[in-house]
């Protein structure tokens, strides 16, 4: 039996926030620190959604350790710097928190860096749950992490949407058992998130509020 929609779950960078940059910036200089002249910026975008273990193991095996730190000094440095708001996100969660619903963001990165992406953002006022990379053993798309945040927002997977710009969230979601809504504004592109047929494509973020509405309504008539 289906469940009407009490909770929504958030990835962060590219989603709530702007990190696109920034993600790209922290690349590109550990790119051109450990293999010069080997990578672009469209050779750079893939990298964007996987956790940084997965990214550098792909590249150097022996120096994955070393790349992460040099990763993530740069883009600590460089956060507020780069990191900018979406148009109507900060709007749109507001209203689902006054409206009652149960939100949480679902992350691949360390707690440091999304604390920090909150708090400048202003969003962390919203969010009851943070699932970050150092609370699970596995990340996304395994379903650890989003049904580590049901959990303890005490949802099922049945009354939940998975919100985000990569396929690692969509599949996250089915592999969990969410509905699922990308964002048109995914760096990858929409009709390469359309690919892996999330149930929704976010035009911009406050569509949710009708998508809401909607499976409200699918509901009611069931």
């Amino acid at each position: 039996m289906n469940s009407k929609i009490t909770t929504l779950l958030f990835d962060l960078d590219g989603t709530l926030i702007n990190t696109i940059e920034l993600i790209i910036d922290s690349f590109t200089k550990t790119l051109d620190h450990y293999c010069p002249g080997q990578f672009k910026r469209e050779d750079i975008i893939p990298f964007i959604g996987p956790t940084l273990v997965d990214t550098f193991s792909s590249i150097d095996p022996e120096r994955i350790d070393e790349m992460i730190a040099f990763y993530r000094e740069n883009n600590w440095k460089n956060h507020d710097l780069l990191v900018t708001q979406y148009d109507g996100v900060f709007e749109t969660i507001q209203t689902l928190k006054q409206s009652g619903y149960k939100l949480a963001v679902v992350t691949t990165k360390k707690r440091d860096v999304v604390e920090k992406g909150l708090r400048l953002s202003k969003l962390d006022q919203f969010f009851e749950v943070v699932v970050t990379l150092d609370d699970v053993e596995n990340a996304k798309p395994d379903p650890e992490p989003l049904v580590k945040a049901l959990t303890q927002l005490g949802s099922v997977p049945e009354e939940a949407i998975m919100v985000g710009d990569s396929y690692h969230d969509i599949l996250g979601g089915k592999n969990t058992g969410t509905k699922t809504a990308g964002v048109a504004w995914s760096i990858r592109g929409r009709e390469f998130l359309e690919s892996y047929h999330p149930d929704y494509m976010l035009e911009q973020m406050a569509d949710l509020l009708n998508i809401i509405e909607i499976e409200k309504h699918t509901e009611v008539r069931k």
